[in-house]
């Protein structure tokens, strides 16, 4: 008599590679210098509705003096409007994430749904879409990302619109490499053989096999996202009624706080967004490595 099947069986292999997963990732340091970042900044943008008064925000409001530098009173010293730097910076740390990762996820989803598709079917449909796919390749994205932000109505969901939907081309290529190489395993043949559709076999079989690789490539897709929402918003392209770290850099540059030497309203947005894209690629290079196992002797 076979003995019954195990039910922690898959459960614990899942378990037992994530587990190794993270004993791989936290033996690099600059992914947990990247992970602490991220999460502290994430807590923080969180909370600032809790912790800080958004009434300051307001113009109208604002009590301390235009371009004041660092005091006890305002840390960062204060912009033209007599606000509070440190206060900007972190609110505006919400938009640029909020922007950032609502971008990245939109152009993982065209992508993947695109690369799935063109690898899975083949034939003219893959034709068609890798040539609307080398299309995007080839037009500049940030351009074209400027284009749509000028056409379109002035607003956040209009800079995530054009972030996302000229961002996916490179993932798609990914997605539709990998598609090809799991759709040649044991596993696949047996599926297809058995009568498994198509619905059956990308949402079953291929899409989980994908998704890793899927995962890995959002973390480091945020991170392009951050810097287009900034550039489109230092280009007077985002949404006025919103605070971003690109925002902020616009404003000292129109209000004339670059030749009046105001630094402390310069450097904190400048920081965020260096140090913000520099923990997410840190995070998604680990992750790279934690999920593709090549990878882990050529980085040591």
């Amino acid at each position: 008599m076979s003995a019954p099947p195990n039910p922690t069986g898959a459960a614990g292999r899942r378990l037992a590679a994530l587990a190794e997963g993270w004993r791989v990732y936290r033996a690099d340091r600059g992914g947990l210098f990247g992970l602490a970042v991220l999460s502290l900044v994430v807590v923080l943008a969180l909370l600032a509705p809790v912790l800080t008064p958004p009434a300051e925000l307001d113009v109208t409001r604002a009590g301390g003096a235009p371009l004041r530098p660092p005091s006890a009173e305002n840390w960062l010293g204060t912009d033209e409007s007599g606000r509070s730097v440190l206060l900007l910076t972190w609110w505006g740390a919400r938009m640029s994430l909020l922007v950032g990762l609502s971008a990245a996820v939109l152009s993982m989803l065209i992508g993947t749904v695109v690369g799935l598709v063109a690898a899975h079917f083949g034939g003219w449909v893959s034709t068609l879409l890798l040539r609307l796919t080398d299309f995007f390749l080839v037009l500049p994205a940030l351009v074209l990302a400027i284009a749509l932000s000028t056409v379109l109505s002035r607003g956040v969901l209009t800079i995530v619109l054009a972030i996302g939907v000229t961002s996916w081309p490179q993932t798609a290529r990914l997605v539709r490499a990998q598609t090809l190489t799991v759709e040649t395993r044991p596993y696949i043949e047996r599926a297809r053989a058995l009568g498994g559709g198509h619905r059956h076999l990308l949402g079953k079989h291929v899409l989980p096999a994908v998704l890793p690789l899927v995962f890995a490539t959002t973390t480091l897709t945020v991170a392009s996202a951050i810097i287009a929402e900034s550039t489109l918003s230092f280009l007077g392209l985002g949404d006025p009624a919103m605070i971003s770290w690109g925002s902020m850099l616009k404003s000292a540059m129109d209000t004339g706080a670059v030749t009046a030497g105001a630094w402390w309203y310069l450097l904190p947005p400048g920081l965020g967004i260096a140090v913000v894209v520099l923990s997410f690629t840190l995070c998604g290079r680990v992750l790279e490595t934690v999920l593709n196992p090549r990878l882990r002797g050529e980085r040591r």
